[in-house]
Formats: C-alpha cells, sequence, structure tokens
C-alpha cells in the first residue's frame, strides 16, 4: 500500500469514528444573564435598586470611638460600675433607607441598628429607629421635635428621651415645615407612683429664610398633665452662626424636665473649612426636681465649649468642655472626646 492509500484509508476511518459518535457531542449550556446592581439617583447619591425590583435601598452608617470623663463617667448606651473619672466607648450604627416611587409620592422605610460597647462584655445593641413614611405621614420609632438642638454640646434643652414610638403628620416644603405627633412616653419621666405609660401630643414649626433658621415646638404629657414650649432660631453674622433658645416647663413632663425654664445661646465659628469652634453659655431658672416639682429655690448655670475637625471626608474629631454651678448642690466639668468614620 503506497503512501496516498494510507492517507485515504485513514480519513476513512476518522470519519467513520466521528459519525459514529456525533450523537454523543457536549453541547455548552447557554450562560444565565446575570442582572448588575443599577445606580439609583432619584433620591439622591448612594442609592441603588434592589436587583429584580423598583425599590431603591441605601446602606450607611458611622463607627464612633468616645472618651468620656466627668464624675462617675457615664457612657453613650453603658455606664461604669465603679467612680472612675474617665470611661471609653465605642459604638457602630447602620441605616438601611429603602424608597420606592408610589401615586401618593415616596415610599419611605428606615431602620437603624445601633451598638454600644462599653468593653468587650458589656455591650448594649438596640434598634435606633425604624419608621414607615409616606406622604408626610410617619409612623414607628424615630426621633422627636425635642432631639433636635444648637450645634454645639453644651445647651440642655431637650427632653431626656426623644425616641418614642410615634404617629406624626408634617407639612413641609424647601423652606418651612409644620406637623403634630402622637408619643408613646412609656420610657419618659412620670411622678412617685404613677406607672411609666404615657401618652403625649406635640407639634413643631419650623424653617428658614436667608440666613436665618427657626423652631418652634412644644409638647403636653398628658398623664403628668403638664407641657412644655420651646423656640430656636440661628443666624448666620461674621464668621459663624449665632444661635439662641429658650424653654419652658410647666411642671416635670417627658418633654422637659431639668428646669422650670432656660435660656441659652452660642457662637459656632467657622475658623477654617475644616475647623469649627463653638463656645455656648446656658442658665436654668428652677433647677432640678424636689418633692415632684421644681426646685424653686435653685438657679444654675453652665458653660462650655465645643471644637469640630474634619480630618479627611468622612472622618471627624470631636472634643466639648462643660462647667455647671447650681445654687444648690457641687460644681461639675464634664467632656468628651470622640473620632468618628462616616459612611
Amino acid at each position: 500500500m503506497n503512501i496516498k492509500m494510507m492517507l485515504i484509508s485513514s480519513a476513512a476511518a476518522l470519519s467513520a469514528i466521528s459519525g459514529a459518535h456525533a450523537a454523543d457531542a457536549i453541547v455548552a449550556a447557554e450562560p444565565e444573564a446575570v442582572e448588575y446592581v443599577r445606580v439609583c439617583d432619584a433620591y439622591g447619591t448612594g442609592y441603588f435598586y434592589i436587583p429584580g425590583t423598583e425599590t431603591c435601598l441605601k446602606i450607611s452608617g458611622y463607627i464612633r470611638v468616645q472618651v468620656n470623663g466627668g464624675p462617675n463617667a457615664v457612657t453613650g448606651g453603658a455606664s461604669t460600675s465603679g467612680t472612675s473619672d474617665w470611661d471609653a466607648v465605642t459604638r457602630g450604627q447602620l441605616q438601611f433607607t429603602a424608597k420606592s416611587d408610589t401615586e401618593y409620592g415616596a415610599l419611605t422605610g428606615v431602620i437603624v441598628l445601633q451598638t454600644n460597647a462599653d468593653n468587650s462584655s458589656a455591650q448594649i445593641s438596640k434598634l435606633d429607629s425604624a419608621y414607615i413614611d409616606i406622604a408626610g405621614f410617619r409612623a414607628g420609632l424615630f426621633y422627636s421635635w425635642w432631639d433636635d438642638g444648637l450645634s454645639g454640646e453644651t445647651d440642655d434643652i431637650g427632653s431626656k428621651v426623644t425616641l418614642h414610638n410615634s404617629f406624626r403628620y408634617q407639612y413641609e416644603t424647601d423652606s418651612f415645615y409644620a406637623g403634630i405627633s402622637a408619643d408613646e412616653l412609656e420610657d419618659g419621666y412620670y411622678a412617685s407612683g404613677e406607672t411609666p405609660n404615657n401618652i403625649g401630643i406635640a407639634f413643631g414649626i419650623g424653617g428658614k429664610a436667608g440666613a436665618f433658621t427657626y423652631q418652634v415646638i412644644g409638647g403636653y404629657d398628658t398623664d403628668n398633665e403638664e407641657g412644655a414650649l420651646r423656640a430656636m432660631g440661628t443666624v448666620a453674622i461674621g464668621p459663624g452662626t449665632l444661635g439662641l433658645a429658650g424653654v419652658y416647663s410647666s411642671g416635670p413632663n417627658s418633654y422637659y424636665q431639668a428646669a422650670e425654664w432656660a435660656i441659652a445661646a452660642e457662637y459656632a465659628i467657622k475658623a477654617t473649612d475644616k475647623l469649627k469652634i463653638t463656645p455656648g453659655v446656658q442658665y436654668y431658672g428652677n433647677y432640678g426636681i424636689v418633692a415632684g416639682d421644681f426646685n424653686d429655690n435653685n438657679d444654675a448655670w453652665k458653660v462650655g465649649l465645643t471644637v469640630d475637625y474634619q480630618i479627611v471626608d468622612n472622618f471627624y474629631a470631636k472634643a466639648t468642655v462643660n462647667y455647671l454651678e447650681p445654687d444648690q448642690g457641687n460644681d461639675v466639668t464634664t467632656g468628651f472626646f470622640r473620632l468618628q468614620r462616616a459612611f
């Protein structure tokens, strides 16, 4: 057999083998389509579409490390068991914000999870907020208007507890808002012999006009049958912003119980693009509670300084020191140093 015949025979044999196994050929499966995460820019930066839905989700939060100073220092969320005048605490907070468009406007849901760690074993985890918001109506666990305050760390013009299960309606535009809420004051102030099952009705009005901002809020504690009223405003003057506030309480209640009345002032100086220095002062009339009512024989004053510094984008440092001197009782100096990384 010559070479030509050998080549023809080999080709024929290979062709026969190929034909015999053609039915067993492996066919690669078509890859499934992958749905990539899409950016949602309808509600601002940071939102993305949850795959397979038209709901936009934003994940944010911060990590905070803070050292508190003061007599028997109290940490953010846990307290020392001894008599140390300083204590360190670390906080981690994570917020989920979901938004979707409806015929009534944006439907918003917010969940905020927070853990405060005094040390590796003494930790307090909590639901810091969880609420539904649509067309101005809000329901769930959220902070009231009484959580607002001046920008420094000296003023004491808010409730001791400002996080409530509430139902609220708030009308708002770019420069004005007005609303009313019904608050469960279950962990608020209650008189001796009473049970902590208060209901409160609160209102808030505020807005801005050029360099001026204002807020007027009030609350009535139905169980204690007492109420409180507060007015606050800021205006840009020179290199900073002047803030003034005044509060009056008819009697100790869940909305305000530090004193019968108080006035506070501060001046937030924008020293540089990254540095803000805020001195503040406050005066209390009839400070403290005696036998279920404000102490008529005790006034107090407070002075302090807060320094805020932006180290880099999303990384901040804050330090504050405050001095309180009541007519009756010992004077006290408190403060803290904080580092916070936001994302």
